[in-house]
């Protein structure tokens, strides 16, 4: 019987000692840069766990899926808008750091102005296959660290959209709809109304050195509106961000074909700051921001200079991309393949750590979501808050936000401040559920910047 026991006591000791040096081992391994990657998986969404819901929004649910972009085909840096009935087409890509081949296929769902889908189904909106799949795939070519790069570009000769309003794009793994890769959004417009509008100082006072004000004017005299406080639903955007937008704005004065929209208050943005930078399209020489660049075994390493908080300093104006990036390389002549990825290591001197919310770095660079993935922590040594994110090399926007507990929008002003002077992009969507219809279309829209 002792014997027995003695047996049982050694087995459970020896698969103490064989977990703990494993996870030892893993965490040798990753070193800090490796672990905030770890980090970055915020769904799993594989065939042995449970399925995840989709996500009406910007989103990856797969750690290996990165850099994905959808923009304009003729430029990187455009938003993802097509005029119905155009010739515009949106390119997809994004790269799995799998390194293998896979089936993806991808769809479209249409939804309403709340990015909720309609009661729309696919045929009412898609002329041709609603499910496609992505054949465009290369290999990267002398990187570090390896990777299959996909493309897909619609509208195509398999597909054309016959309805306006907003969509998302949905791509998913080996024809199962529910074994989901990502999702983006994207709107189709219609110029059936006429937006004139304008961005100024806020009118009030006491924000008129803060924040920008956007009225605007809807000329619909080619197009019959008969109750513009019930069927039309307004939103503006800034940078393209969706979380702060405002919403739910009703006209002030309607007057013949014209609806106005001067608000005091309701139409106001953070002025906010011009995006910090960096550039990482040479790993081989260091560009303004870079701290220190270094290579091993798990690859590149890149430490940016130390930031600083600048919710208390003067407006200093210089150009950004109102928080976009850019995937692209010095050394070399095809950036899809040839870009390689590196560890970027953020660092935000601070006094204390926060105790009633979390600290993010934000930007167009991952939808514009605040996640695990680019989630700060404070390191007490340092006195500040660090963060590492696995990049492919390129010219990147950022900055700071807060995101206070039990809230859902992030605050930029808390570490960035806020500015009348800032340069912003806006974009004013006009959509309207026609009487006897199921889904809202996007009639107008405008797009306009704070300084022109």
């Amino acid at each position: 019987m002792q014997n027995k026991y003695a047996s049982i006591i050694f087995t459970l000791l020896a698969l103490l000692f064989f977990c703990s040096t494993a996870d030892a081992q893993k965490k040798k391994k990753g070193g800090a840069f490796r672990d905030a990657l770890n980090n970055t998986t915020d769904a799993d969404n594989t065939d042995k766990g449970p399925k995840i819901p989709i996500v009406y929004d910007d989103f990856v649910y797969r750690p290996n899926i990165k850099s994905v972009q959808l923009h304009e085909e003729s430029f990187e840096m455009t938003q993802p808008i097509l005029e119905l009935g155009s010739d515009g087409r949106l390119k997809l890509s994004f790269d799995d750091l799998d390194a293998d081949l896979k089936n993806f296929m991808y769809t479209f769902i249409q939804c309403n102005a709340d990015w909720q889908p309609s009661d729309l189904s696919a045929t009412d909106y898609i002329d041709g296959f609603t499910d496609n799949m992505i054949t465009d795939h290369q290999y990267s070519l002398s990187t570090i660290q390896l990777y299959t790069h996909y493309n897909a570009v619609f509208p195509n000769e398999n597909l054309h959209f016959i309805k306006s309003g907003n969509y998302i794009l949905k791509v998913y793994l080996d024809g199962n709809p529910d074994k989901l890769v990502l999702t983006r959004r994207f709107v189709i417009f219609e110029n059936k109304v006429n937006v004139i509008s304008k961005v100024k100082p806020a009118t009030a006072v006491e924000f008129r050195t803060f924040k920008q004000e956007i009225d605007f004017t809807i000329n619909h005299s080619q197009y019959p509106i008969t109750d513009p406080y019930g069927d039309l639903k307004i939103i503006i955007t800034q940078n393209n961000r969706w979380d702060n937008a405002k919403t739910n704005l009703k006209p002030v004065f309607v007057k013949d074909d014209e609806l106005v929209y001067d608000y005091d208050e309701e139409n106001v943005f953070d002025g906010g700051n011009e995006f910090r930078i960096f550039d990482t399209r040479s790993l081989r020489y260091h560009s303004e921001r870079i701290g220190t660049i270094t290579r091993d075994s798990e690859g590149y390493h890149v430490s940016l200079l130390p930031d600083e908080k600048r919710s208390y300093k003067r407006y200093s104006t210089y150009t950004d991309a109102n928080g976009k990036f850019l995937i692209k390389i010095q050394e070399g002549n095809n950036s899809e393949i040839e870009a390689d990825y590196a560890y970027v290591e953020f660092f935000l001197p601070f006094d204390d750590a926060q105790t009633d919310g979390k600290l993010y770095v934000f930007g167009a660079y991952n939808g514009w979501q605040c996640s695990s993935e680019n989630l700060m922590h404070y390191n007490p040594k340092r006195f500040g808050y660090e963060c590492a994110l696995y990049l492919k090399q390129g010219y990147y926007n950022y900055e700071y936000v807060f995101m206070k507990d039990g809230e859902t929008v992030a605050d930029q002003t808390f570490i960035e401040g806020m500015h009348y002077e800032t340069e912003n992009d806006y974009s004013i969507y006009v959509y309207h559920r026609a009487p006897g219809t199921y889904y809202d279309q996007l009639i107008g829209m405008k797009r306009l910047n704070s300084l022109k």
